[in-house]
């Protein structure tokens, strides 16, 4: 049942990232007053949020997103259970990031609106999600019947 919660938070977190990401590519820019602004506070650098930056990350993350919420429900078998693998190799890099950038290993500089998110939001955030979507990867399958000794299926 926990790794059942999981899954489904960890699918709703990929596919809520989604939702941001399509809403960009519209050429809104909420929470920043304008794209300058964006760019610095979710990448610490100056840079296009335009639909051909944004759709493809949109895309990841709803494949991500369905993939997780497959394998956690017991669907797509060895497929599924790659994709969960891949985004938990994706977010782990990231979150490592993070700790680079938070320790100075990277540019950002402390006085930048990154910093403060990345160290607040971003690197808990991908940090947490990494080590949820690791132990369901693990899983050979994570859905789990009412029938103890009895597995699902795994397609």
């Amino acid at each position: 049942m926990r790794n059942k919660r999981a899954g489904t938070a960890l699918a709703g977190l990929l596919a809520a990232d989604a939702a941001v990401h399509l809403y960009w590519a519209t050429g809104a820019t909420w929470p920043a007053a304008d794209e300058r602004a964006l760019s610095l506070a979710v990448l610490g650098i100056e840079t296009s949020f335009g639909p051909g930056a944004v759709l493809p990350l949109a895309a990841v993350l709803l494949t991500g997103a369905t993939a997780v919420l497959a394998h956690t429900h017991g669907r797509g078998g060895r497929a599924t259970r790659a994709v969960t693998g891949a985004v938990a190799a994706g977010l782990t890099v990231r979150g490592l990031a993070g700790l680079g950038w938070a320790a100075g290993l990277l540019d950002s500089p402390p006085d930048s609106p990154f910093y403060a998110l990345n160290l607040l939001v971003y690197t808990p955030a991908c940090l947490a999600a990494a080590w949820a979507a690791t132990r369901l990867a693990a899983r050979r399958n994570s859905h789990r019947t009412a029938f103890p000794g009895i597995r699902g299926t795994t397609g």
